[in-house]
């Protein structure tokens, strides 16, 4: 696994008055987007374990991650298999679990699995491909075709900076034993839960409170809208990713959830909650808020490990 270091620019904060929409960028301090100084070698992958089904197929376990140096969600292209090299001969593997589950993760994060489902029955899905009837001799190498974006989440561009690639796993080089969901610290990228977040039209968005019940995490957001004009602020419902390196919220695009309008000078306050296991720890938040214009939002990951 590539574990370089990246180099994190400050962003100056500007604005740009029009009409009633203020533009701005993110606050100093904050890592940017798609300037991280080194670059991208897109998503890795490695095995974790090989096994036999219950059906007696090649089971591989895989953790993916985010070596892209940006802010990226990654898909297994549908209606392709994976190919398995195994003993001189090509063997495709049609049952395929890879994804971020429509979230972006953070650079230098990694993770195992994530939520699918629906929105109504969610479940925990892990990140593995299956070979019908096959085994891995020595020497064996697993490819699987995928797709990723990289960047802000725009409403209007959704698939910008999109990029195809294949996974290359070598199935020889299982590593059972990883720590999550951190794989590579970069420096500025992490945010304490006390930062003040300058959103759209220059409302400023903070977290003032967590609580954790057996079975959720329940955060408390407050916005300060200074302007002369009533301002929405979405941050969707934010998932989170512990030390189980497991992605729990089920993916909603954040600018249809429903937030309460802050007022001109005045403040708006509301709770977001997302169900986690009772005996996961080391938790941070995967923030996107609605940032510079409508529809486009900026990513924050939240310390929240003492949690």
């Amino acid at each position: 696994m590539s574990m370089r270091k990246a180099f994190v620019p400050i962003f100056i904060i500007y604005a740009i008055v029009s009409l009633a929409c203020v533009y701005i960028v993110l606050p100093e301090g904050y890592a940017t987007s798609g300037d991280t100084g080194k670059g991208s070698t897109g998503w890795n992958g490695v095995a974790t374990n090989i096994e036999k089904s219950e059906s007696g197929d090649l089971h591989i376990d895989i953790t993916i991650s985010n070596e892209t140096g940006d802010w990226s969600a990654m898909d297994a292209v549908d209606g392709k298999p994976a190919l398995l090299i195994t003993n001189g001969k090509s063997i495709n593997c049609d049952t395929i679990f890879v994804s971020t589950g429509g979230h972006r993760l953070a650079p230098g994060f990694r993770m195992r699995g994530y939520t699918a489902g629906t929105k109504t029955e969610p479940v925990t899905q892990l990140i593995y491909v299956e070979c019908a009837g096959a085994e891995a001799a020595s020497g064996s190498t697993l490819t699987i075709p995928y797709s990723y974006v990289t960047g802000q989440y725009n409403y209007y561009e959704q698939d910008k900076n999109k990029v195809e690639a294949n996974l290359e796993i070598n199935l020889d080089d299982v590593v059972p034993n990883l720590d999550y969901p951190v794989a590579e610290q970069i420096e500025g990228l992490i945010q304490q839960p006390d930062i003040e977040i300058v959103a759209i039209n220059k409302v400023t968005l903070t977290l003032t409170g967590v609580q954790r019940a057996d079975s959720a995490l329940q955060f408390a957001w407050k916005t300060s809208n200074p302007g002369e004009y009533p301002t929405y602020v979405h941050i969707g419902n934010p998932p989170v990713i512990g030390a189980d390196g497991i992605l729990y919220g089920f993916y909603q695009t954040p600018d249809i959830i429903s937030v309460p309008i802050t007022p001109a000078g005045g403040t708006a306050e509301w709770t977001t909650e997302v169900t986690v296991p009772p005996d996961v720890k080391g938790f941070y938040i995967l923030l996107s808020v609605e940032t510079g214009k409508a529809r486009l939002f900026a990513n924050y990951a939240i310390d929240i490990t003492d949690q």
